[in-house]
C-alpha cells in the first residue's frame, strides 16, 4: 500500500482505484499543435531534448490539456549510447541514424568517462519537471532496455529484423556480452542520477523484447531487466519500476515473475483476459488501447475504451494505450478518452 496521495504511485503499489489512473505513451508529441511549435523553436529533435526549458515546456502541454495522472521525462531512449560516445541525429523521415558497432574496435570507443556531464541537461529537465507538475500529478523517468537500444547501436538505426545485432548476438556472443555490459551499467547509472533530481516511477522500454526467441528473451531481455529493478531496489528503494517488454506474448508472465517489476505495461496484441488471470495477480497492469483506435475516434473508440477498463479495472490497473501517441491522432479524441477514464464508475 503506498503511502502517496497521487493516484498513480497508489495503483502501482498495488491499489485498486475506479476510475484508474491513466496517461499515454508520447502523450508529448508531435500530434498537439503546441508540440511542434516548441519543436520548431529548438530546431533539431535532440536539442530539444537537451534544451531543459523547453523540454519542461512540451512535457507540460499534454498536462494542461487533459489531466493525466502521470508525465514523463521529455527525452529519448538514443540519448544512452549519445552519452556513451557514439554520436546519434535524427534524420526527417528517417529516424535515428548511428554509426553502428560492429566490431571490438568500435565497441572499445565508446565509455562512460563524459557520460553524466553529457546527460546534465536531461537531469535538469528533470529537476525542473518534479517542480512545475502537479502535486498530484507522478513523474516517471524511463530508459530503453539494454536490449532495445543495443539493437540501434548495432544496426545503425530503425531495422524491422535486426539482422546485424542477432548476427551479432548468435555469432560473436561474447562481443555482445561486452556491450550489453556497458548498457546495463550506464543505464543503471542514469536512472538513479534520473531519481536523485526528481523521477517518481521508472519505466523501462523494450520495444523490440518480441523480436527474441525464448532462450535470447531470457538472457538478453529477462536478465538485464532484472539486474536493472535489483540496482534500483538495492540503491534507492521504493522507486517503483515498470517494464515494457513489447511483443513479448505469453513471455510477458515469465517477465514479469522473474523481473519482479512492480508494473507491466502490455501492448495491444496482449489478450485482456489472459493479462487479468496471469499478469494481474503478480503486479499492476498498465495498458493496452489501440493507438489507432485513438485515430479513429467516435464509437469505436469509446467501445474500446470501455472494454480495457472493463477487463482490467478490477485489478491494479493503470489506463494507457498498447504503444505509443501516433502523429495523426486529432487532440479531441485525447480529450475524449480522458473524459472517459475520468468518469469511468466501474
Amino acid at each position: 500500500m503506498s503511502n502517496s496521495t497521487k493516484p498513480f504511485l497508489r495503483a502501482l503499489a498495488g491499489e485498486i482505484l475506479t476510475p484508474p489512473p491513466f496517461w499515454l505513451m508520447r502523450q508529448a508529441g508531435r500530434y498537439l499543435p503546441e508540440y511542434r511549435a516548441t519543436r520548431t523553436q529548438a530546431g533539431s529533435f535532440l536539442d530539444l531534448c537537451y534544451t531543459p526549458d523547453l523540454a519542461v515546456e512540451v512535457t507540460l502541454q499534454p498536462l494542461r490539456r487533459y489531466g493525466f495522472d502521470a508525465a514523463i521525462l521529455f527525452s529519448d531512449i538514443l540519448v544512452v549510447p549519445d552519452a556513451l560516445g557514439q554520436k546519434v541525429s535524427f534524420r526527417e523521415g528517417e529516424g535515428p541514424v548511428l554509426p553502428p558497432i560492429r566490431s571490438a574496435a568500435d565497441l572499445d570507443r565508446l565509455n562512460l568517462s563524459g557520460f553524466h556531464d553529457h546527460l546534465a541537461p536531461v537531469y535538469a529537465t528533470m529537476a525542473g519537471l518534479s517542480k512545475a507538475i502537479p502535486t498530484t500529478t507522478a513523474l516517471i523517468g524511463f530508459a530503453g532496455a539494454p536490449w532495445t537500444v543495443a539493437t540501434y547501436m548495432v544496426e545503425g538505426s530503425g531495422s524491422k529484423d535486426f539482422p546485424n545485432a542477432k548476427g551479432m548476438m548468435f555469432a560473436q556472443p561474447e562481443l555482445f556480452g561486452r556491450l550489453m555490459a556497458l548498457l546495463v551499467q550506464a543505464t543503471g547509472d542514469y536512472l538513479i542520477r534520473q531519481i536523485d533530481n526528481g523521477a517518481e516511477v521508472i519505466q523501462i522500454f523494450d520495444t523490440w523484447a518480441g523480436a527474441l526467441p525464448e532462450l535470447e528473451f531470457d538472457k538478453w531481455v529477462i536478465a538485464p531487466t532484472r539486474a536493472l529493478v535489483e540496482r534500483i531496489r538495492a540503491e534507492r528503494p521504493g522507486v517503483p519500476v515498470i517494464g515494457f517488454p513489447r511483443g513479448a506474448g505469453v513471455l510477458y508472465k515469465r517477465y514479469v515473475l522473474e523481473t519482479k517489476v512492480d508494473g507491466v505495461s502490455i501492448d495491444s496484441s496482449v489478450p485482456l483476459d489472459w493479462a487479468a488471470a496471469e499478469l494481474q495477480p503478480h503486479c499492476t497492469v498498465q495498458g493496452n488501447l489501440d493507438p489507432l483506435l485513438l485515430v479513429a475516434g467516435g464509437e469505436a473508440l469509446d467501445a474500446g475504451i470501455d472494454r480495457v477498463l472493463t477487463k482490467l479495472g478490477k485489478g491494479p490497473f493503470i489506463f494507457n494505450l498498447g504503444h505509443g501517441i501516433v502523429p495523426p491522432t486529432p487532440p479531441e479524441n485525447v480529450g475524449r478518452l480522458a473524459e472517459r477514464v475520468k468518469n469511468w464508475k466501474g
